[in-house]
């Protein structure tokens, strides 16, 4: 079993950049599609961004061309990239296996995002 430890997050101003990172430990994650979530206070949690085995890439309307996620699969390691951030992207960010996440278990502790304006 994967175990997933996010870090990366923190306070930052509208505008600015944060990287998070997804380590993943007990299991490879080079087989597997991996996500980035969030869920903002009062809100079910959402897809940000995803990224296949072979690198193909998806991305929530919300985020697209500010957000960029990558997989470093020597490393175990997912990123997400945030660029030009807005108080609307405070939430805390998860990552995941796309499909451990579709079967509602894997979730890790998260990382907290605020964007302050």
């Amino acid at each position: 079993q994967v175990q997933l430890v996010e870090s990366g997050g923190g306070l930052v101003q509208a505008g600015g950049s944060l990287r998070l990172s997804c380590a993943a430990s007990g299991r490879g994650i080079s087989v597997a599609d991996m996500g980035w979530y969030r869920q903002a206070p009062g809100k079910q949690r959402e897809l940000v961004a995803s990224i296949g085995i072979y690198g193909s890439r998806n991305y929530a309307d919300s985020v697209k061309g500010r957000f960029t996620i990558s997989r470093d699969n020597a490393k175990n390691t997912v990123y997400l990239e945030m660029n030009s951030l807005k108080p609307e992207d405070t939430a805390v960010y998860y990552c995941n296996v796309v499909a451990h996440a579709r079967d509602g278990r894997g979730w890790g502790q998260g990382t907290q995002v605020t964007v302050s304006s």
